[in-house]
């Protein structure tokens, strides 16, 4: 009750001036007062946006993330693609193999359909979504005539009629550029068909608002983390489609392309630090748990994984691609983005904790970080399913016309791939949060800073039993 005479009252403003304790009042907090004023000062000009590790913790996470950096960097050597894939020395001028180049409607006019054969449905080799003649424009009808200019390759300044029917969805306008695709073994006149749009002048202005978005908001974090999505997409590019297509194993090279991806961009975005360390442990369990749970169960339900019509296409074109690999490749690299935001996150949760009470217990550290994952759980996995749901669209509209019974919907291979991958995925984000909670708090109450944070720590709990 005499606490205000005594001498070491008035000790805590040389360390914290500014926010000290004018009234004096220890009696009152005193199991906090001389805390508040040193964790602010050590948080702002000590921890900054990454708490310091001590030597000790840091070998630790070394001996365990050097040998599998070590590793992933071995399987991209091993995997790395060289050359044209085996057996296509060129082009076969089918489906998306076929040969592209840029191209201009330079005229359009209108025609009957029938002056233009275009009543009987019949299609030049090229195949063209705009040009592709309908059934449904017999008995007449008016047709358009473009006349289309090749505007890039070896028949630069070539041009070639394409007949657009009534019934076509996308209409040709003069002035507007195109894409056509080049058919070598087709007669001269037929060689070439337009097959979509360019639209390179709004992909790349939306690219642009895109950056200037993140990095107006984002700063350097920003700027970091385009420049990890730069090295996503060159792992993407680079690696694992031409080692796929190479042939070589699609889920040891999505598991090595994967975790490269990873590595760099979760360091580079977020620096090399205990904190990160942490959240690549996490990711990497969970991708695991991922590809032991989908290999499993694309197995038990017989899944092949050819579904689809691009599927077929590259099965046709490239035999040797194991497709049911290739379906458990896209559900391991699907789930990736996502697995790195949980568990940054869920770290990120664990260190703040830790800095607000640097005496929390593990038990106490996880059960607060696991409040939070909980909302994160809800939240990620909704977005998970309506993210599949959306891509799969079209296909559950043909579903619902068909007006089948859920089971028989649910039953079918191509519904079925999409919920195995869904629910796989779902597993291992929701795995993720309990998995890189645990190892946070664990590495966050072994972690006891450097000597000046054991220091600080010391004068703290002497102040406080003062």
């Amino acid at each position: 009750m005499d606490s205000p005479p005594r001498p070491p009252v008035p000790r805590p403003p040389q360390h914290a001036p500014g926010p000290g304790h004018p009234s004096g009042h220890a009696s009152g907090h005193a199991h906090r007062p001389a805390d508040a004023p040193g964790h602010h000062h050590g948080h702002a000009h000590h921890h900054g946006p990454a708490a310091p590790a001590s030597a000790r913790l840091r070998r630790v996470v070394a001996m365990v993330l050097v040998p599998f950096a070590v590793a992933v960097l071995a399987g991209l050597v091993v995997l790395w693609p060289g050359g044209t894939p085996e057996g296509k020395d060129g082009r076969s001028g089918l489906g998306y193999d076929r040969q592209t180049f840029a191209a201009r409607v330079t005229a359009v006019e209108e025609v009957a359909c029938e002056d233009v054969n275009a009543a009987g449905g019949q299609q030049p080799p090229g195949g063209g979504e705009a040009g592709a003649p309908q059934p449904s424009s017999r008995g007449g009808g008016a047709c358009l005539r473009a006349t289309v200019e090749v505007t890039e390759g070896k028949d630069a300044g070539h041009t070639f009629p394409e007949i657009v029917t009534p019934d076509a969805t996308r209409r040709l306008t003069a002035g507007q550029e195109v894409v056509v695709a080049y058919a070598p073994q087709a007669p001269r006149e037929l060689q070439y068909s337009v097959v979509d749009v360019r639209r390179t002048v709004p992909m790349v202005v939306l690219a642009a608002v895109f950056a200037l978005a993140v990095v107006v908001v984002g700063r350097l974090r920003g700027v970091l983390a385009l420049v990890g999505l730069a090295v996503s997409f060159g792992v993407l590019t680079l690696f694992i489609l031409p080692a796929i297509l190479q042939g070589s194993d699609p889920l040891a090279v999505a598991v090595v392309g994967g975790s490269a991806i990873m590595l760099a961009t979760l360091y580079l975005c977020h620096g090399v630090t205990a904190r990160t360390s942490v959240a690549v442990l996490g990711t990497l369990v969970s991708l695991l748990l991922i590809g032991l749970l989908g290999s499993a169960f694309i197995g038990w339900a017989e899944l092949t994984g050819n579904t689809d019509d691009q599927t077929g296409l590259v099965h046709t074109l490239y035999p040797d691609i194991e497709v049911r690999g290739l379906l458990l490749a896209g559900v391991l690299i699907g789930s990736l983005g996502v697995l790195d935001d949980v568990t940054v996150t869920q770290t990120s949760a664990v260190w703040e904790l830790r800095q607000a009470d640097p005496r929390a217990s593990w038990r106490a550290l996880y059960g607060a970080a696991m409040r939070i994952g909980r909302d994160h759980i809800a939240s990620v996995v909704n977005t998970l399913v309506l993210a599949y749901a959306g891509a799969s669209l079209p296909l559950l509209l043909l579903f619902s016309v068909a007006r089948d019974g859920m089971g028989s919907v649910a039953g079918s291979e191509v519904v079925a791939e999409e919920i195995v991958r869904t629910l796989i995925g779902s597993i291992g984000l929701v795995a993720s949060v309990p998995v890189t909670t645990a190892l946070a708090a664990l590495v966050a109450v072994a972690d006891r800073g450097d000597g000046r944070d054991r220091g600080r720590g010391r004068r703290g709990r002497r102040r406080a039993r003062n």
